[in-house]
């Protein structure tokens, strides 16, 4: 056969098929390698290994073919086994044996490290360039954390450069809870749990380790498929399957719509639940660069990396959450966020202008949303420039934050990292300029020129977070915008980071860090799309290494920045791009989704991983970021949304709104969406105790149900429902059209919280009912949850009283915390500045224990309600217990809802910071406390013969006979005298008190309505109180005559007093446990009622004593008024009622510390630690009679001068005398009626007394002679104490108290020394340094001071002798001010504190409960050993005289004054004890610049007023804190009706003065102070009867209307003598007052018009400007023009309001004087004149008249009120004038019948006649 030719075409056709092969194999080479014409090498491997495949399941093959389109050839080159299958997601090319590395060295060098080097086995290369030799390293860095990393042996390799993570140098604290067990060929690590028999958790030999320069893989084989977390991906589960899915992890900006793609964060950890047990572990891979994870059915994960090395955690617990601990305890714990940003937001990307920002923000306002937080997206920018702001559209940009703060919101504002590079509209781009300056950008390959990409400002460089100098410019650049436009917070975006070009506007090069030779499953398959170039270059390495970190770089930076920005404000930063450790600086949001239903659910899994993540604050866009929502999609989203931690809602440009008041005030999505946030702010103390817990702990917030029920299977997929902490379940509609769904619910007690009842299911799926506006909200039995009352931001309800709901799991118990701080300084937890509670129920008590007490909130928040849900029977007792004393709540505080079994405590007012136990199981007696110093237990009581029985109140009491016996009793016409002896059947009491033995007691009829009895030694003479009392100077002997009769009971002694005239039973002191030991007195008495009033000088919450187990100590204090805080006074007297509405008052005449218990049976305890017991009682009957009956006993108020009725104006921090001269002329101008002005200690050199400040204050003299001269007074401060360090020659008032020896020494058995102390006075020579902390600086700064000793008889002499010097030699006053006299000093007992003498006087055996109690009686004052000299020259101890230092102050400097000015003037004295009323009046202390000091400035003048000081009042906006418009205004209407009105505040506080605040405030003064002065002839006449009869000033309701009951507790509201109603508004933002109009016909003082009550309480309109006055039927008032000082208004002629009744009648009388004269009264220098209305005819009887003419006042106009009939005729009579006829008017509306009789010219010394004829 010939050769065969091939034809032409056969020719053609060859040459084609030789082409196409070479394309074939080119394309082969391409698609095995990645890059275009290359091929790896193969590291030296076998090209002809024979797999060896393993014999496994499906399930268990680990791919080798990661990059895809495997065949079997490719799969055999790499030496790996092929096995395809009918399933294409399932490997068909996987893991041979032969692949891996080989340990060839092992080690330990000690029990917590091994360490291993590795070979690479021979086999093929996947990607090239493996690395043959390792190094293993474990480190078991806890006893449930192992770390192991492995990593080239040769070459350092990029690791990531966390800010947290470090290696520990410490070894584990305890037993590891782990084993690892290394595999030597192939290389494999197992690593087991603990336990028996152990459990294997994680098993890498399931896949071989590959480890090349640019692929990493271990696999790793798990105990169960219960896997969570990686990320960030959208996971349409919490709960991953299983099924081969991968996931990848790069940053990215894309969006979240739920594929499997790539997203913003990099989290490659993973938690796995390993059974029903709750045992847990987490895996987390520290490694920054672009990888995948698969997770297959084995259960099995592989992680494959392109760099970096493989550095592993492994972190064991015995619970899921336990796992989170471990994660942020390695990762860095979560930040706690600032309080207000736990309130809902309000956002959307292109407002367009700040009107429409301000449109939003003003309409969501409306709508009555709670809402805290705004912000503008990139649209408030100037051409999306970061760090500018728009100037045409947004021009008020800087000003909007304080728009936003007016309201108590807050402002935020985004930054993107990338920076434009074209310039500003208007010039240079400063912030490009500085960063280029600074070399702050990410750069090319070459390290030098800014890479360029682009994104919203088009052209941007990028900066390098990782570049200090980066940093510090980027920290610049915040602090600079936010001097020019001030915000709250910083959002940061983009930062993934985001590049709308790839790489680069160049490109990028071709390379193998841009195209390396395995690129994960990212999306777009391409390592630079929407981001920088790989190669590009930061700090910290190549973008390739770097990119993943590039926001949680941006995050340390903005922190920093937050930092300097901020200060100590804690501010906040929340972030789009996240990495493992971002949550201790930062929070998140899921990104920019959708409106749809999808996205609403899926954002739950997401929520759920970022608490795995340790990113707890975390939250979804409400509503969907793109396209339009509906109304039923943004409602279900906002019921939800109200529960995410970061509650924020916000769309995109281009869409409708969606802010929740866009839809309609009353549409759906409003309403529920304020209901739920309503709910919300509710519930924000416990939201923020959670991120408390997640700070401290590393517990989640938003949880897993599966973490509370991990032994419940169900629970393990259950993902769209979630928890807030272990208690709240929340249980939202996800779908649209569904009202009701499957949900399921734990194997727990389950409360519906909004209807507080039990449901019946557990630990089954249900079919819950969520109608359109609801969503499943329920409460797990156990859990205590506190609550406050919520408002329309934090920064209000902040302000609310708190509460608690307690929520009882099946064996009646329940627990929970309360973490509290100011929500907004930085650092709180370090720096101890907050207070924690740790709450518990347990048999049917409720203990709420503070662990940590370092904050004082400025609100003085309490708790009012607790809620208890399970509750199953009925209560008529809850006690409520602070560990001294016990209160038994009232009916009205207690309320039971059968049907839900529901138990609501209300107005508890316990004090936040304060421990208490709340009991509703207890039984209350009638007993009497053995263990009131508290502390007690069953050991201790029974040691004292006392009872123990642990659920009574109280505890332990005494038994039946304990007390004293009656041995002798003697009965005479006069009294009683009775010796008793102490019942030794019982032990004593205090081993460190003896017990007196033998008792007398002498019982005195002082007269038929008052008496005495007197407990003392009869052989040992005891300390009395050295006041003389104005007592009858015969007893009553005529039994007849005595309105009581008087029993003993023999045993145990006691007294008994009975009215005779009802039989009832006064005092009953025949109880046991009366005791009378050295330096322990105690006896109590059975009240007739629960009302009781008086007792001082302490707070009180109510006028109406509670008597629920309250206790109270009296002991002067320098101590501003607060809660059961002894204060600068003692009032050991009380007022008590009678079920016969009569009243009685008694007086213990003891001045040692002490206090009284009250017991709701109704009982008064009275313990007292020294002297004896000296008991007086007037009758009354009425509680007027009782308080003139008492005065009449200790001396009657005295009579101020007319001018001291006027306003005053002072404060602590007047600069120099040009600011008094200032605020002077600005009154003036203001025409605000103002009659004195104060000087504080300012005035003084280095506030010495009686001494001037020739620098600040040398035109002060020259001041006061003008204002003086004017018609104004002045008053000066003086403390006692007096400086004792002068160095610039004589300093007279201490040179010649030494002289004159006055001050108070040591006994001279001790010392002859003064006792030394340190108060006001600073010392020569010195500049005082106001930055040191308060103790330093009196320790450096404060002079030594002596304490006037003013018992003895020199004293008084000194101490006139200096005023009078003063008064002649440096400046003239009108009046004195005398403070600090408790007495105060800022050292504990004497400068160096080592008080000497006897200890038990500083710390005696019973120590009451006063203010720092455990710090002894000497705390801020003398030492109690102290020695002071009565006038008789009986040496006596502080300790009994201490409460009497400021009474024996008061009259010597009364009398000074008198014999100084030659006038009466006035004194205001701080310290007060019964009788101090005599000379001085007193002010209610420095008090707080808060709302309920208000009602308590009433409760406080109405026990003055039964105390017998009528001339008080409290500092009119308060003393401390910042005033506020509102409240401060209120006040001025308030404070216009105190005796005392006066408007004082502190140093360093801003002016309050009515001047200070507007001309609308000022308006409003003027207005309510002419009302004032209008009336001041009738408080002066007021004040007279005070002083002439003991007459209350300000009095109670029940003084007048004792026969209401309701007027029995009236607080709110209270009376200027008989006549005058005054109802202010007391709380903020009131329209409307409810006030109480007693039976009869009140006329309104501002229309005449009449109103008659039933006795009932009324609504007042109570608009800003006005306070309600009601003038009573039947009364007359006079009244005269008002001026701008009294000096003026006394000129004017007198007016009368007549009141009539419907009689027809009306009194009155009017009092007058020279206003300032001495002893007017006494020497008959004075007009009075009654007034009274009949039968039409209005008529004055002079009563006396010794009134100089120069003082004599005219008649003027006189309104009377209540005319029903149309006047004809009216006609003044006046006997030896003719009948003249007066011009008169008549308003029939009003019934206001008005005349004039100026024209007469009648003074009204001389009686007259008017009368008015009617038609």
């Amino acid at each position: 056969m010939g050769k065969r030719r091939f034809s032409g075409l056969e020719v053609s056709l060859m040459v084609l098929f030789s082409l196409v092969l070479v394309v074939a194999v080119a394309m082969v080479v391409l698609l095995a390698t990645g890059e275009p014409g290359t091929m790896k090498e193969d590291s030296g491997s076998d090209p002809d290994i024979v797999p060896e495949c393993p014999a496994i399941s499906i399930g268990e093959r680990v791919d080798c073919f990661p990059d895809g389109r495997a065949s079997q050839e490719k799969c055999l080159k790499r030496g790996c086994c092929w096995s395809p299958l009918d399933e294409t997601n399932v490997p068909w090319c996987f893991f041979s044996k032969n692949h891996g590395y080989s340990v060839v060295s092992e080690s330990m060098p000690d029990s917590t490290h091994i360490e291993a080097k590795l070979t690479r086995m021979d086999s093929p290369s996947l990607f090239g360039a493996d690395i043959k030799e390792l190094t293993f390293s474990a480190e078991m860095q806890t006893e449930n954390r192992l770390r192991f990393k492995i990593t080239d042996a040769n070459q350092a390799r990029f690791e990531v450069p966390h800010e947290h993570v470090q290696s520990l140098s410490d070894t584990p604290g305890g037993p590891l809870k782990y084993r690892v067990e290394l595999i030597q060929k192939p290389f494999g690590l197992k690593v087991w749990r603990r336990t028996s028999p152990e459990k294997l958790l994680f098993d890498t030999t399931v896949g071989p380790l590959v480890f090349a320069d640019q692929y990493l893989q271990l696999s790793a084989k798990l105990p169960s498929h219960n896997i969570y977390g990686l990320g960030e991906h959208v996971h349409q589960t919490f709960l991953h399957k299983t099924d081969w899915r991968t996931w990848p992890i790069f940053t990215r900006d894309a969006f979240p719509n739920g594929g499997t793609h790539n997203l913003y964060g990099h989290y490659p950890y993973f938690t796995c639940l390993e059974d029903a047990s709750g045992q847990s572990f987490g895996v987390f891979l520290m490694n920054s660069n672009a990888m995948e994870v698969t997770v297959q059915p084995a259960p099995a994960i592989t992680f494959r990396t392109i760099g970096g090395v493989l550095d592993f955690y492994i972190l064991v617990g015995e619970t899921p959450e336990a796992v989170v601990d471990e994660f942020t305890k390695l990762i860095g714990r979560p930040f706690i966020p600032p309080y207000w940003s736990l309130g809902f937001q309000i956002s959307r990307w292109d407002y367009g202008s700040l009107e429409e920002v301000k449109k939003v923000v003003d309409r969501n306002r409306q709508a009555g949303l709670p809402y805290d937080v705004q912000y503008t997206d990139i649209d408030y920018m100037e051409n999306k420039k970061i760090f500018t702001y728009d100037m045409e559209k947004f021009a008020e940009l800087p000003q909007f934050a304080d728009y936003m703060h007016d309201k108590g919101q807050k402002y935020i504002v985004i930054l993107d990292p990338a920076v434009s590079t074209g310039q500003r509209i208007n010039g240079t781009y400063e912030a490009l300029e500085r960063g280029h300056a600074a070399k702050a950008w990410v750069t090319e390959p070459d390290g030098e020129t800014p890479l360029l990409g682009e994104v919203w400002p088009g052209q941007t460089v990028f900066p390098d977070y990782t570049n200090p100098a980066c940093i510090d410019w980027w920290v610049d650049e915040i602090s600079r915008f936010h001097k020019e436009v001030k915000h709250d917070a910083l959002w940061i975006d983009m930062n993934e980071v985001a590049n709308f070009v790839k790489g680069s506007i160049n490109g990028c090069a071709d390379n193998k860090l841009n195209y390396p030779p395995f690129t994960p499953i990212i999306l777009d398959d391409l390592m630079y799309s929407k981001t920088l170039c790989m190669d590009a270059k930061h700090k910290w390495g190549d973008h390739y290494d770097v990119h993943s970190l590039y926001g949680y770089s941006m995050v340390l930076a903005t922190d920093k920045a937050s930092k300097a920005t901020f200060g100590t404000s804690r501010s906040m930063v929340f972030t789009r791009s996240s990495f493992p450790g971002v949550g201790k600086y930062s929070g998140h949001w899921l990104g920019d989704n959708g409106a749809n239903w999808n996205d609403i659910k899926w954002a739950i899994p997401g929520m759920l991983e970022f608490n795995l993540f340790g990113v707890p604050y975390i939250g979804a866009d409400i509503c969907g970021f793109f396209d339009d929502s509906t109304e039923e999609l943004c409602a279900r989203w906002m019921q939800v949304g109200a529960f995410y931690p970061f509650s924020r809602n916000h769309n995109a440009q281009g869409y409708k709104d969606q802010d929740p008041a866009s839809f309609g005030f009353d549409s759906l999505v409003v309403n529920t969406s304020r209901h739920y946030l309503n709910i919300r702010y509710t519930l924000l103390p416990y939201l923020y105790t959670l991120f408390y817990k997640a700070h401290v702990s590393g517990e989640t917030v938003v949880r897993p149900v599966m973490h509370e029920f991990y032994s419940d299977s169900e629970t393990w997929s259950v993902d769209q429902q979630f928890m807030w902490g272990a208690h709240l379940l929340i249980t939202p509609v996800l779908d649209p059209g569904v009202e009701y769904l499957e949900a399921y619910i734990p194997d727990a007690i389950w409360y519906d919280f909004e209807k507080e009842v039990k449901i019946a299911d557990r630990k089954a799926k249900i079919q819950m009912h969520l109608p359109e506006d609801k969503i499943g909200l329920h409460l797990r039995g156990g859990g205590i949850l506190p609550v406050q009352r919520p408002d329309v931001t934090t920064t209000h309800s902040r302000r609310h009283p708190m509460g608690l709901i307690v929520a009882l799991d099946d064996n009646k118990a329940a627990s929970g915390e309360l973490f509290w701080d100011d929500g907004d300084s930085r650092d709180t937890v370090v720096s101890g500045q907050f207070i924690h509670y740790q709450f518990s129920v347990a048999n049917s008590t409720l203990s709420m224990h503070v662990s940590h007490n370092g904050y004082q909130d400025p609100s003085n928040l309490k708790f009012e309600n607790i809620t208890v849900l399970g509750v199953n029977a009925s209560l008529d007792l809850v006690t409520v217990s602070d560990g001294n004393t016990f209160i038994s709540l009232s009916e009205s505080q207690i309320q039971y809802d059968m049907d839900k079994q529901v138990l609501y405590l209300k107005n508890l007012e316990l004090e936040l910071g304060k421990d208490y136990t709340v009991n509703w199981g207890a039984q209350i007696s009638a007993n009497i406390d053995c263990y009131p110093e508290g502390g007690e237990d069953q050991a201790k009581c029974e040691a004292r013969g006392c009872i123990w029985e642990a659920f009574s109140v109280p505890r332990c009491y005494y038994a039946e006979n304990h007390g004293y016996v009656t041995n002798n009793k003697n009965e005479t016409a006069s009294g009683i005298t009775v010796d008793i002896d102490r019942n030794t059947e019982f032990p004593a009491q205090r081993s460190r008190s003896s017990d007196v033995s033998k008792l007398r007691v002498e019982i005195t009829y002082l007269s038929g309505r008052s008496l005495r009895w007197k407990i003392f030694d009869p052989e040992n003479a005891r300390y009395e109180v050295p006041i003389p009392l104005d007592l009858p100077a015969a007893p009553e002997t005529a039994e007849d005559n005595r309105e009581y009769r008087v029993q003993i009971n023999d045993k145990p002694f006691g007294i008994q007093v009975i009215r005779k005239a009802t039989e009832e039973v006064i005092w009953d002191s025949a109880l046991p446990g009366f005791t009378f030991s050295d330096q322990f007195l105690q006896i109590s008495t059975r009240l007739p009622t629960e009302y009781v009033y008086g007792f001082g000088e302490t707070e009180h919450p109510t006028y109406s004593h509670s008597l629920n187990f309250h206790k109270y100590g009296l002991f002067a204090k320098d101590q501003p008024p607060g809660y059961k805080l002894n204060s600068y006074g003692v009032h050991p007297f009380y007022m008590g009622l009678e079920k016969s509405k009569n009243a009685h008052g008694v007086l213990l005449l003891n001045s040692n510390a002490m206090d009284v218990t009250f017991q709701p049976t109704p009982t008064l305890t009275y313990h007292t630690i020294g002297g004896i017991l000296d008991f007086y009682m007037v009758m009354g009957p009425t509680p007027e009679e009782v308080v003139q009956q008492y005065t009449e006993m200790i001396g009657r108020p005295v009579l101020p001068a007319y001018w001291s009725l006027g306003f005053q104006l002072c404060r602590y921090g007047y600069a120099n005398d040009t600011e008094i001269a200032d605020l002077y002329r600005d009154m003036k101008a203001a025409q605000i009626p103002y009659d004195v002005q104060y000087a504080d200690i300012d005035y003084m050199e280095r506030q010495m007394d009686f001494t001037l400040d020739q620098v600040n204050f040398k035109g002060l003299p020259a001041l006061v002679d003008q204002m003086r001269a004017e018609g104004m007074r002045f008053i000066f401060i003086l403390d006692p104490a007096i400086a004792a360090n002068e160095t610039k020659g004589s300093y007279p008032a201490f040179d010649t108290g030494i002289e004159k020896d006055v001050f108070i020494k040591w006994p001279p058995e001790l010392s002859n020394d003064i006792v030394w102390g340190k108060v006001w006075p600073d010392y020569p020579n010195i500049t005082v340094d106001n930055s040191l902390d308060w103790d330093s600086q009196v320790e450096l700064f404060r002079a030594f001071a002596a304490f006037p000793d003013f018992f003895k008889n020199g004293t008084a002499e000194w101490w006139g002798e200096q005023i009078k010097d003063f008064y002649n030699s440096i400046t003239k006053f009108d009046g004195l001010w005398i403070d600090m006299n408790e007495p105060a000093s800022f050292v504990h007992g004497t400068v160096g504190e080592n008080c000497l003498g006897n200890e038990d006087l500083e710390s005696p055996p019973y120590m009451p409960p006063l203010e720092s109690m455990h710090r002894g009686l000497k705390h801020k004052t003398l030492c109690m050993n102290s020695e002071q000299i009565l006038a008789d020259g009986t040496r006596v101890k502080h300790y009994d005289v201490h409460n009497l230092y400021g009474w024996a102050h008061t009259k010597p400097t009364y009398d000074a004054l008198l014999s100084t000015t030659g006038k009466r003037g006035v004194i205001v004295t701080r310290s007060t004890y019964p009788s101090s009323g005599r000379w001085a009046g007193h002010w209610l202390g420095d008090n707080y610049s808060a709302w309920d000091q208000l009602l308590k400035s009433i409760i406080g003048m109405m026990e003055f007023s039964i105390f017998g000081i009528p001339y008080t009042g409290a500092d009119i906006c308060g003393f401390f804190n910042v005033a506020e418009y509102e409240m401060c205004l209120r006040w001025m209407q308030l404070g216009a009706f105190y005796p005392f009105s006066r408007n004082h505040n502190t140093i360093n506080m801003p002016r309050q003065d009515p001047v200070a605040w507007g001309q609308e405030f000022a308006a409003v003064s003027r207005d309510v102070l002419n009302i004032r002065y209008t009336l001041l002839p009738y408080l002066y006449t007021l004040m007279y009867e005070a002083h002439a009869h003991g007459n209350t000033v300000v009095r109670p309701l029940l003084h007048e209307f004792v026969t209401d009951e309701k007027t029995w507790g009236i607080d709110r509201q209270f009376l200027w003598g008989p006549a005058l109603l005054i109802t202010p508004a007391l709380d903020p933002g009131v329209t409307v007052v409810k006030g109480y109009l007693p039976n009869g016909v009140w006329y309104d003082y501002h229309t005449g018009k009449a109103i008659r009550a039933g006795g009932e309480f009324v609504d007042m309109d109570t608009p800003l400007e006005k306070i309600n006055l009601h003038v009573r039927a039947g009364h007359i008032l006079p009244w005269q023009k008002p001026e701008t000082n009294t000096r003026n208004s006394r000129q004017n002629p007198l007016g009368l309001i007549v009141a009539l009744n419907d009689g027809g009648v009306a009194k009155g009388s009017l009092f007058w004087d020279d206003g300032e004269g001495i002893d007017t009264v006494q020497n008959n220098r004075y007009l009075l004149t009654s007034f009274s209305v009949q039968e039409r005819a209005l008529t004055s009887v002079v009563s006396v008249n010794g009134l100089a003419e120069a003082d004599r006042l005219t008649l003027g106009v006189v309104r009377v009120w209540g005319v029903n009939s149309s006047v004809t005729q009216v006609t003044m009579k006046v006997n030896g004038k003719p009948d003249a006829a007066l011009l008169f008017t008549y308003n029939p509306e009003i019934q206001e019948l008005q005349f004039d009789a100026t024209s007469q010219s009648h003074t009204i010394e001389t009686p007259f006649t008017i009368t008015w004829t009617t038609a």
